[in-house]
């Protein structure tokens, strides 16, 4: 059993036999066919990743590696919030015609702003200060923005990273207020932890921690019974994922810098309902 399904099994456990239900109040979320989407859910959960020790990719189902980091790219590399920029198709249902998913995401990214040292989007910024302050207790990233969030398809989920300098060890926080823990969680876990391979790699440090905090952490009412099926599955170790040493800048690198080896995994669960 690799360390992040251990986490991930007793998370899920936790929140199916202590949880609080959702059934029956004001929610938003809606499934296809017009029920409203009801949740147990934990608040407050926090997990911490230790990358030197593992890759942290759940073995109890394949986690798409690649496609995660395809995503985090997107997101901080290309700063895009056009799905006709993106590999894969997580985005389509809040996408309008044009492919734009509004302001948000990929668009906060870009977005410049004025600093003492001149004018620089938030990604630069991280950066720059990694290089020439790494010891700063400032070197953060924020999507929530709210006077853009009236343009936003989808308000972001995980929005916010803080990063912390600890010797030769680049850790991060990675802040999020709602999740889909079936969904989402360990592709979330997995791109921001290649996120922080290749930030560490680029400013001279080792990747080290990066510790998860979500606020509401949620199991829809027609995944439990996929949760409870999922948990109870043969675990294997953790994968080997590797990444090119020769990239020394943070935009050059593409997916197939990542390595992954050895990943041996149960069968994946397809069609999980989403709610919208």
């Amino acid at each position: 059993m690799s360390y992040a399904d251990k986490l991930f099994v007793n998370m899920c456990r936790d929140i199916i036999d202590h949880g609080f239900s959702t059934e029956g109040e004001k929610v938003r979320p809606r499934w296809p066919d017009g029920t409203f989407a009801y949740t147990i859910k934990r608040f407050g959960v926090v997990n911490r990743y230790d990358l030197s020790q593992e890759f942290p990719a759940i073995t109890l189902r394949k986690t798409y590696i690649k496609s995660a980091i395809d995503e985090i790219l997107w997101i901080w590399q290309k700063k895009s919030n056009n799905i006709h920029d993106l590999g894969s198709h997580i985005w389509d249902e809040w996408a309008d015609e044009d492919g734009s998913i509004g302001k948000a995401y990929g668009y906060q990214m870009a977005k410049k702003h004025i600093y003492q040292e001149g004018e620089m989007d938030q990604v630069d910024r991280v950066l720059f200060d990694l290089k020439n302050n790494p010891y700063s207790r400032r070197i953060m990233t924020n999507m929530y923005v709210h006077e853009d969030l009236h343009e936003m398809n989808l308000y972001p989920c995980a929005y916010s990273m803080t990063f912390n300098v600890t010797g030769n060890r680049l850790n991060a926080v990675l802040n999020q207020r709602s999740q889909d823990v079936l969904a989402a969680n360990n592709w979330n876990v997995v791109q921001y932890s290649a996120l922080l391979m290749m930030i560490a790699q680029v400013s001279g440090f080792e990747p080290g921690e990066l510790v998860h905090v979500i606020a509401d952490a949620h199991i829809y009412d027609r995944h439990i019974p996929i949760v409870k099926e999922l948990i109870e599955r043969e675990t294997y170790p953790a994968p080997k994922v590797t990444l090119n040493p020769e990239v020394r800048n943070f935009y050059d690198f593409t997916v197939d810098d990542f390595t992954i080896e050895d990943y041996k995994t149960g069968p994946q669960v397809k069609n999980i309902p989403i709610a919208i």
